[in-house]
């Protein structure tokens, strides 16, 4: 799929073909714009960085944007419906629970692998003929007239092209919205989260677990063939401890601080271990580049918001992009107007997850007692009040603000 042309001149390079990456290219062929994705590393399965063995909750808009770029007819097989939530603290009182049926919906999410999704995802790029320049890596980024222009490296040689837009999706370290100017703020949870899945005695029927514990949260989320998926943070200076133990060792500390909900936990997989941070940029745009995905906000997994809100980063960008198709002749997918209004969309969502999943790291990881009873008692609170269900399913939705076509059902 590597392509080369005389015409270097593009409406838009979008630079990282991981998960939202991909998922912008498929979003804007219809709109017949001159696109190229570039990506520094092949599709080779698992083997892909974005495309690894962690596992996603799909939120529902998610789904519908999938469907809309013909993804998920290649997902819907292994995906798992997510029909209840469970949320408990360790060794104290507090619980709430989340239910589909309750909401009126079919499911409230559905839990995919990401390799799984990445291999979707570049099947797509595949059928549509849309244009990926891999392995290939961003050496340079320079300013133009009414353009911006990059300078890459491919199979050793040097090769410069220019575009309207360029959109940086190059994750949660990434060198285009440094190269754009743009700053960026990190925190450090002193956390890492081991990855990895189980076989449990119990089927999981279907509800995702999230734990509160002293050393930080575990989830445990429903997937295909009965297994399920195991998230467990632990302090990062445990984190060697935990990866070098017997696989015995790992699901007994993992069962007493889980519990016996799913009976035994009796075959694990292989772990991989990913440390966390708050990574996000101090803004969405800067002239000429849009800023999306990892590269705009990189969030903790207490929450499972991350991969759902560059979604709607990217799908919010495209609906911009075709509606200011329509309704100017002399269209410029990199005019300042247009990433303005793109850059307020998205910062008000963005603020309102990274607050909302931030205040959840902090408040479940205080040890004073008066706190933890008063968080117990919000557990119990939420468990007990309809109206607070509804504002968290929402918020989990991306629907406390404006949502993106896609992401309602509805083309661009």
């Amino acid at each position: 799929m590597n392509a080369s042309s005389e015409n270097s001149l593009y409406d838009l390079l979008i630079c990282g073909g991981g998960l939202v990456g991909a998922s912008l290219a498929l979003m804007l062929k219809p709109l017949g714009l001159r696109v190229a994705l570039i990506e520094a590393v092949k599709f080779e399965g698992a083997a892909h960085p974005s495309f690894d063995e962690r596992t996603t909750a799909l939120a529902n808009g998610s789904r519908r944007v999938f469907e809309a770029i013909g993804v998920w007819p290649l997902l819907q097989r292994t995906a798992t419906p997510i029909r209840r939530i469970h949320v408990s603290d360790q060794g104290r009182f507090g619980f709430a629970r989340l239910s589909a049926e309750e909401q009126g919906l079919a499911a409230l999410g559905h839990v995919v692998p990401n390799w799984q999704m990445g291999a979707a995802l570049w099947q797509r790029l595949q059928e549509e003929g849309i244009e990926v320049i891999a392995p290939a890596r961003v050496i340079k980024l320079s300013a133009a007239e009414s353009t911006r222009r990059v300078t890459i490296e491919v199979n050793g040689q040097t090769r410069e092209l220019s575009a309207r837009l360029i959109v940086a999706a190059d994750g949660a370290q990434s060198l285009l919205r440094e190269a754009a100017g743009i700053d960026s703020t990190q925190v450090d949870y002193g956390q890492t989260a081991i990855i990895s899945n189980a076989l449990t005695q119990r089927f999981h029927d279907h509800v995702a677990y999230e734990r509160f514990t002293p050393n930080g949260p575990l989830a445990v989320l429903p997937l295909s063939d009965a297994r399920v998926g195991l998230i467990w943070t632990v302090a990062s200076a445990q984190a060697d401890t935990v990866m070098g133990w017997s696989d015995e060792m790992f699901l007994s500390n993992f069962q007493q601080a889980f519990g016996f909900r799913l009976g035994r936990m009796l075959k694990v997989g292989a772990r991989h271990a990913y440390p966390l941070s708050l990574i996000r940029a101090r803004q969405h745009y800067a002239p000429r580049v849009a800023v999306l995905g990892n590269a705009a906000q990189m969030l903790h997994p207490i929450a499972g918001q991350g991969l759902n809100l560059g979604l709607r980063d990217a799908a919010s960008l495209a609906e911009l992009l075709a509606d200011a198709q329509r309704a100017d002749t002399h269209f410029d997918a990199g005019c300042d107007e247009l990433l303005s209004h793109y850059a307020a969309w998205r910062q008000e969502d963005s603020k309102r997850i990274v607050t909302f999943t931030d205040t959840l790291v902090r408040l479940f990881n205080q040890r004073l007692g008066l706190l933890k009873f008063a968080r117990d008692a919000g557990l119990l609170a939420f468990d007990l009040m309809t109206g607070a269900k509804d504002a968290m399913a929402q918020l989990s939705m991306g629907a406390s603000t404006r949502i993106p076509r896609l992401a309602r059902g509805a083309p661009l």
